[in-house]
């Protein structure tokens, strides 16, 4: 039987990984929330890690701001805690997937970033990521898989979507900006898919490395918006368009957050579905928050 540590369980990704990996009866899972791990204790990781075959690991800081006012401690966690994993990983025979994100690049393309694009983060955030990417690759460039994602929102925890949706109850109209290009991804649609990943490359049909985890095409957050307040059955029309200087943030955020997705195909698996598709499935899922039940 197939030994699985999802690290970072208690998160909103980590919640549906462990609603994946539960239809599984050929899987021992050991669910671990930043309460029963911290990633940060080398020694801590290295007990959790032992006697498993593959690390799904969820557990990050993902304040975007916060880490702008304290880098330290954002990669002490994205960074460090990563490192602890990967050396812990080698030491134990476990193939490793981590999740990273689209920060890691600059955000200035005007084409879908390639898995090998070179990085260039624009805040703290994204530094602190890249060296947990660079910590995955040092320790573990056989058995170690980094999946990017990026604008991810999910049953479980405040995100962009539910944010929206609860808005609506107390604002007419909803100023959103309309000049920062993404994807938006389902976690669930995520969190299936580095399942997935995980039993490829247990078969060994999947090479180590960079995968990208986001849906296909594209929009702006006015456009995710909108699309949200349609399935909601709310008036798409209250959201108005606006650009990113009417909000200042302490962290910059990348203007071009697109990418690409072609190492799929080596794994012998398809891209994740096109963002309004799994817009669409987490609105019909029976897991979706009541926040977005409004219609």
């Amino acid at each position: 039987m197939t030994r699985v540590l999802v690290t970072g369980a208690g998160g909103m990704l980590g919640r549906d990984l462990l609603a994946v990996l539960a239809a599984r009866s050929d899987l021992k899972v050991t669910a671990a929330t930043r309460t029963d791990l911290d990633i940060t204790d080398a020694e801590a990781v290295r007990a959790a890690v032992a006697r498993h075959d593959v690390v799904l690991n969820a557990a990050a800081w993902t304040d975007v701001d916060g880490a702008e006012r304290d880098e330290a401690a954002a990669t002490a966690i994205n960074g460090d805690g990563v490192a602890h994993l990967a050396r812990a990983c080698a030491g134990h025979g476990a193939r490793l997937l981590h999740v990273s994100t689209d920060y890691v690049f600059a955000g200035d393309a005007d084409t879908p970033y390639a898995e090998d694009a070179p990085t260039d983060p624009i805040n703290a955030y994204g530094r602190s990521k890249l060296a947990g990417e660079r910590a995955v690759a040092r320790f573990l460039p056989e058995t170690g898989y980094l999946v990017r994602t990026a604008w991810l929102y999910g049953a479980h925890g405040r995100n962009f979507v539910t944010t929206m949706i609860g808005l609506a109850a107390t604002r007419e109209h909803l100023d959103v900006v309309d000049d920062q290009q993404g994807q938006p991804t389902w976690s669930y649609a995520l969190a299936t898919r580095l399942v997935a990943l995980a039993d490829a490359a247990l078969a060994g049909g999947a090479p180590a490395g960079i995968y990208h985890g986001t849906c296909t095409g594209r929009t702006t957050w006015y456009g995710l918006a909108r699309a949200a307040f349609t399935l909601a059955g709310l008036d798409p029309d209250r959201v108005r368009p606006t650009t990113s200087d009417r909000f200042p943030r302490p962290a910059t955020r990348p203007a071009y957050s697109v990418l690409g997705h072609d190492r799929w195909a080596e794994a012998g698996l398809p891209p994740l579905p096109d963002w309004r598709d799994a817009l669409s499935d987490a609105f019909d899922s029976p897991t979706a928050p009541a926040p977005w039940k409004v219609a």
